[in-house]
């Protein structure tokens, strides 16, 4: 499994599915099993969460850096 790939996979269902989205904030291991399918175990579980909230975070922040970049 390309760790990657599949956070990539989850942003984007996680970013276009607002029931996804707030299910990933109360619960983001049973969220991204659900977007992967598979039962995974806890260490590579948590390795992808971490992943996922990163990126979710970062997308944020460059979105808000465009928006600011306008107004100057």
């Amino acid at each position: 499994m390309d760790i990657k790939e599949q956070i990539e996979k989850i942003v984007d269902q996680i970013k276009n599915d607002d029931d996804l989205k707030e299910q990933f904030k109360k619960e983001p291991v049973k969220a991204i099993e659900k977007v992967i399918g598979v039962d995974l175990p806890d260490d590579l579980i948590e390795k992808i969460v971490d992943g996922v909230k990163a990126k979710l975070s970062a997308d944020t922040i460059s979105g808000a850096l465009g928006a600011l970049k306008k107004l100057f």
